[in-house]
């Protein structure tokens, strides 16, 4: 009895023992978990700024903060008998890629828009402006005529043979446009509505700029709609970079039409999205990805903006039909869609593919954010097949916010995949300026094989930190390699950026 007993008395202190332990783990799992959700989102947002001034090409300002670049692309035109110096690199290389700079720009632009107090408030708004005057004053320069418009500088074929920081390039220049025998509707478009989104941006502090950047994006609305054409079948060498979608150019039309009407408040452009709504798959196309190439969830959006805030004037049923995909993609996103949800990774981080998938988490993040903001000025509720009719707003938000916390550390690895950001982030960075030392330090040029063999082979972390860059990311199972042949996870484009950024200056508000 006695050893029974001692049996049994130990046998109550150990479960009393694990209960505490199970206790104490899950209190220090929570807190951590609670802990990983207070990001500095006001740091992050001040960071994602520098890698805009880390991807300038042509002559650097004189308060550049990046100071491992320099000037860089200084004839770039010159060929051609134009001035395109000046503009953004998409990425790693040192193209200039058109639709997705034009398309970063739009999206910067929104994120201005929306979110202009809380980028005052943290002191981030005049760097919003000279980033976004960066892109649009390059894109003035490169609609030399009303139905001209340069689209590419450089070719992804001589450059992706090359491992050369811009500031030393050899590889090819030579630019490409397109015109009324040649025409780009997705990228002549994208670019008009650029200009159009940025002109809201810029009539509150220049009006004279505004107006100009407006009538440029006028032109090119009509240059687009005028002359229809994919625009990689006039300039075949983008297609292996960023060819045209199986959207091809329609969802840019409708895009740059609800974009002038923002700018604009004629009702031309919104009986245009309206009137071809159905024909330009504006209300057929269900989403859920939002981004350089589809745009068809963004146009949705903003379609549902003018729904909610009741300036539709009669075109309140096709409004409406824009609404129901729009709320299609939100729905997807939060995993009220059911089999038609948005997969998600183990650690819970919205998946669309491979290369680069961050690119569409930032933007997820934002149209969530958005139309939740929208939702709710508006007072209405998201319905959804699982949920119905009444789900709060505070859940759009919600999840938008708990991407952005993924990429920021709350994530299975513990890893930011913002550069610079957090203790433990990307230090291998596939960009060929941020790898090799910087021209100011070593001024010994750097022919492309020796890039290759000396810098873009070393195991050390990058000589130049790409400050602010958001990565492509880690892949399906949450995992994530930190080497530079990466190009898939490890590549920092400005499109993540551009989005992100009007996320975190809510979330830092």
């Amino acid at each position: 009895m006695e050893s029974s007993g001692h049996r049994s008395g130990q046998t109550a202190a150990a479960r009393l023992l694990l209960v505490a332990v199970v206790l104490v783990l899950l209190t220090a799992t929570s807190l951590s978990r609670l802990v990983d959700a207070q990001h500095d989102y006001k740091r992050a947002l001040e960071l994602s700024f520098h890698f805009f001034e880390a991807q300038r090409s042509g002559y650097l300002p004189a308060n550049q903060r990046v100071d491992w670049r320099a000037n860089s692309a200084l004839k770039d035109g010159w060929d051609e008998g134009v001035d395109l110096v000046g503009g953004y690199y998409d990425a790693g290389d040192n193209v200039k890629f058109q639709l997705p700079m034009a398309f970063t720009i739009t999206a910067l632009s929104w994120s201005v828009i929306e979110y202009r107090s809380q980028l005052i408030k943290q002191n981030q708004l005049r760097h919003a402006l000279e980033s976004l005057k960066w892109g649009t004053d390059y894109f003035i320069k490169a609609h030399t005529q009303p139905d001209i418009l340069w689209v590419e500088v450089g070719d992804g074929d001589s450059d992706h043979t090359c491992w050369q920081r811009p500031e030393d390039m050899t590889t090819s220049r030579k630019a490409y446009k397109i015109d009324a025998e040649n025409p780009g509707s997705e990228v002549a478009a994208e670019t008009a509505a650029a200009l159009a989104a940025a002109s809201i941006v810029f009539q509150k502090s220049d009006m004279q700029y505004s107006a100009s950047l407006l009538f440029h994006a006028r032109q090119l609305f009509q240059f687009a709609d005028t002359y229809r054409g994919n625009y990689d079948e006039s300039v075949p060498i983008v297609r292996k970079y960023y060819a045209s979608g199986p959207s091809k150019y329609d969802d840019e039309l409708l895009w740059a039409a609800f974009w002038l009407f923002e700018a604009t408040n004629d009702d031309v452009y919104l009986e245009y999205a309206v009137n071809n709504a159905q024909l330009l798959g504006g209300t057929g196309w269900a989403m859920s990805e939002f981004g350089w190439d589809v745009k068809y969830a963004g146009v949705q959006v903003l379609a549902s903006k003018i729904l909610l805030q009741r300036r539709g004037g009669n075109h309140t049923s096709t409004l409406e039909e824009y609404k129901k995909q729009a709320e299609f993609f939100m729905c997807s996103s939060i995993d009220r869609n059911g089999a038609k949800s948005t997969q998600r990774t183990p650690g819970g981080m919205l998946w669309l593919q491979s290369w680069n998938n961050l690119q569409f988490v930032t933007s997820a993040a934002f149209l969530l954010t958005v139309y939740g903001d929208y939702l709710s000025n508006a007072r209405e509720k998201l319905s959804c097949p699982i949920g119905g009719a009444g789900i709060s707003t505070s859940e759009l938000i919600s999840v938008g916010k708990a991407q952005i916390d993924y990429i920021l550390g709350s994530n299975p690895k513990r890893m930011s995949y913002m550069v610079g950001f957090g203790a433990n982030y990307p230090r291998r960075v596939h960009h060929r300026g941020a790898s090799i030392i910087s021209i100011k330090k070593d001024s010994t040029f750097v022919s492309c094989q020796h890039g290759y063999d000396v810098w873009y082979s070393k195991t050390e972390g990058d000589p130049n930190e790409l400050t602010g860059a958001v990565v492509g990311g880690p892949d399906v199972n949450d995992d994530y390699i930190d080497r530079r042949d990466n190009w898939e996870g490890g590549e920092a484009c400005t499109y993540n950026n551009a989005l992100l950024i009007g996320v975190l200056a809510r979330l830092s508000s």
